[in-house]
Protein backbone atom coordinates (compact mmCIF):
# COMPACT_ATOMS: atom_id res chain seq x y z
CA UNK A 1 0.00 0.00 0.00
CA UNK A 2 1.40 3.68 -0.86
CA UNK A 3 0.03 6.49 -0.24
CA UNK A 4 0.91 9.98 -2.26
CA UNK A 5 1.09 13.90 -1.27
CA UNK A 6 2.58 16.18 -3.38
CA UNK A 7 3.27 20.24 -3.60
CA UNK A 8 3.01 22.44 -6.74
CA UNK A 9 4.69 25.77 -7.26
CA UNK A 10 6.56 25.99 -4.37
CA UNK A 11 9.54 28.86 -4.29
CA UNK A 12 12.32 26.47 -4.12
CA UNK A 13 15.11 25.94 -6.57
CA UNK A 14 14.90 22.66 -7.59
CA UNK A 15 18.96 22.11 -6.74
CA UNK A 16 18.36 22.69 -2.68
CA UNK A 17 15.18 20.55 -2.75
CA UNK A 18 17.09 17.84 -4.31
CA UNK A 19 19.83 18.34 -1.58
CA UNK A 20 16.94 18.03 1.20
CA UNK A 21 14.92 15.04 -0.59
CA UNK A 22 18.19 12.56 -1.07
CA UNK A 23 18.50 13.10 3.05
CA UNK A 24 15.07 11.00 3.66
CA UNK A 25 14.92 8.94 1.00
CA UNK A 26 14.12 5.02 1.78
CA UNK A 27 14.17 6.25 6.05
CA UNK A 28 11.68 5.34 8.19
CA UNK A 29 8.86 8.27 8.53
CA UNK A 30 9.88 9.09 12.33
CA UNK A 31 13.23 9.21 11.32
CA UNK A 32 12.65 11.34 8.05
CA UNK A 33 10.89 13.49 10.14
CA UNK A 34 13.71 14.22 12.96
CA UNK A 35 15.85 14.99 10.45
CA UNK A 36 13.98 17.17 8.35
CA UNK A 37 13.15 19.55 12.21
CA UNK A 38 16.86 19.69 12.80
CA UNK A 39 17.86 20.37 9.05
CA UNK A 40 18.75 24.12 8.98
CA UNK A 41 17.65 24.29 5.28
CA UNK A 42 15.15 25.96 3.78
CA UNK A 43 13.67 23.26 1.79
CA UNK A 44 13.84 21.54 4.58
CA UNK A 45 10.48 23.13 6.34
CA UNK A 46 8.53 22.84 3.58
CA UNK A 47 9.65 18.81 2.53
CA UNK A 48 8.49 18.12 5.93
CA UNK A 49 5.19 19.43 5.55
CA UNK A 50 4.67 17.32 2.53
CA UNK A 51 5.89 14.07 4.18
CA UNK A 52 3.22 15.29 7.19
CA UNK A 53 0.69 15.20 4.88
CA UNK A 54 1.49 11.63 3.18
CA UNK A 55 1.42 9.89 6.65
CA UNK A 56 -2.15 11.59 7.06
CA UNK A 57 -3.33 10.80 4.33
CA UNK A 58 -1.77 7.56 4.76
CA UNK A 59 -3.67 6.96 8.12
CA UNK A 60 -6.87 8.73 7.05
CA UNK A 61 -7.63 7.34 3.71
CA UNK A 62 -5.74 4.03 4.05
CA UNK A 63 -5.87 2.94 8.01
CA UNK A 64 -2.27 2.73 7.62
CA UNK A 65 0.21 2.12 10.92
CA UNK A 66 2.00 5.02 10.78
CA UNK A 67 5.29 3.01 12.59
CA UNK A 68 5.69 1.21 9.93
CA UNK A 69 5.73 3.80 7.42
CA UNK A 70 8.90 4.32 5.11
CA UNK A 71 9.80 7.24 2.72
CA UNK A 72 9.62 5.14 -0.30
CA UNK A 73 9.82 7.57 -3.21
CA UNK A 74 10.55 11.63 -3.13
CA UNK A 75 11.36 13.86 -5.53
CA UNK A 76 11.55 17.28 -6.74
CA UNK A 77 10.49 18.43 -10.11
CA UNK A 78 11.20 21.78 -11.99
CA UNK A 79 8.30 24.07 -11.77
CA UNK A 80 7.49 27.06 -13.92
CA UNK A 81 10.42 29.76 -13.83
CA UNK A 82 8.83 33.50 -12.57
CA UNK A 83 10.82 35.80 -14.44
CA UNK A 84 11.12 39.50 -12.80
CA UNK A 85 13.36 42.35 -13.56
CA UNK A 86 14.63 45.27 -11.77
CA UNK A 87 15.98 48.56 -12.77
CA UNK A 88 19.31 49.32 -13.55
CA UNK A 89 21.66 52.67 -14.66
CA UNK A 90 21.01 54.38 -17.71
CA UNK A 91 18.21 52.96 -18.13
CA UNK A 92 18.70 49.16 -18.75
CA UNK A 93 16.90 46.42 -16.37
CA UNK A 94 18.88 43.03 -15.29
CA UNK A 95 15.93 39.85 -14.94
CA UNK A 96 15.67 38.44 -11.87
CA UNK A 97 15.14 34.45 -11.84
CA UNK A 98 12.56 32.98 -9.33
CA UNK A 99 12.25 29.32 -9.92
CA UNK A 100 10.14 27.14 -9.22
CA UNK A 101 9.35 22.94 -7.56
CA UNK A 102 6.64 20.31 -7.32
CA UNK A 103 7.46 17.95 -4.48
CA UNK A 104 6.14 14.90 -4.57
CA UNK A 105 6.53 12.29 -1.53
CA UNK A 106 4.92 8.66 -1.43
CA UNK A 107 4.80 6.37 2.06
CA UNK A 108 4.15 2.85 2.08
CA UNK A 109 5.04 -0.06 4.01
Amino acid sequence: METRANLRGVRLSVQKGRLVADLIRGKSVGQALNILAFSPKKGAKIIKKVVESAIANAEHNDGADIDSLKVKTIYVEKGVVLKRFTARAKGRGNRIVKPTCHVFVTVGD
